[in-house]
């Protein structure tokens, strides 16, 4: 089994916007709120935590 990237989330500022980043190549919604990016992220590791398929790395789910 291939060993997974690891999960080290940042955020991000680009103008009025704020994105959480993951070091395994998720990327999160662009938010106006801060706040909001940071949780994005906390929830992003959580997931990883437990396993879980966290997306594609545009913040949204695989479909």
């Amino acid at each position: 089994m291939p060993e997974r990237a690891p999960h080290a989330t940042s955020t991000a500022e680009s103008g009025s916007f704020c994105t959480a980043r993951c070091a395994c190549g998720w990327r999160g919604p662009a938010r106006r709120a801060r706040s909001q990016a940071r949780t994005d992220a906390e929830r992003h590791l959580a997931e990883a935590a437990a396993g879980q398929q966290t997306g594609t790395g545009s913040g949204r789910p695989l479909e």
